[in-house]
């Protein structure tokens, strides 16, 4: 087995915080890509990168991302759900790499919905 370097040792701690974070609800936003085959098939992949991209560059420690099952509308595919703590879940559909990161910019870093791409806010709340 190769050598960790201090690198890996800080990727694995950084991995447990958030691991850690969501199990304890320390988190102000969650952002949930729906994953199903179709999703797969329409692009949730390049979305997740899309989100896992902005986290990274702004070193956020404050937000989840999941990968979650399928919606069940398959024709509005990529779709991703965001929280933003204490309030409802709104999912977007038709998701594109553009998009997500308006939405990112506007919804989960600034707390404001872009009804322009929401389908729907959901009553249920997760954070």
């Amino acid at each position: 087995m190769a050598k960790l370097s201090i690198e890996d040792l800080k990727k694995i701690k950084e991995s447990a915080r958030a691991s850690i974070n969501l199990r304890q609800g320390q988190c102000r936003a969650k952002v949930d890509i729906h994953m199903g085959a179709c999703g797969i098939a329409s692009g949730a992949r390049e979305i997740m990168k899309v989100v896992m991209d902005e986290i990274g560059k702004r070193e956020l420690q404050d937000v989840i991302v999941t990968a979650c099952e399928c919606a069940g509308l398959c024709s509005r595919e990529p779709m991703i759900t965001v929280e933003i703590l204490g309030n409802p879940p709104v999912r977007y559909v038709e998701v594109t790499p553009d998009k997500m990161r308006e939405i990112f910019s506007e919804h989960v870093l600034g707390g404001r919905v872009v009804e322009k791409y929401a389908l729907a806010a959901e009553g249920e709340k997760t954070v």
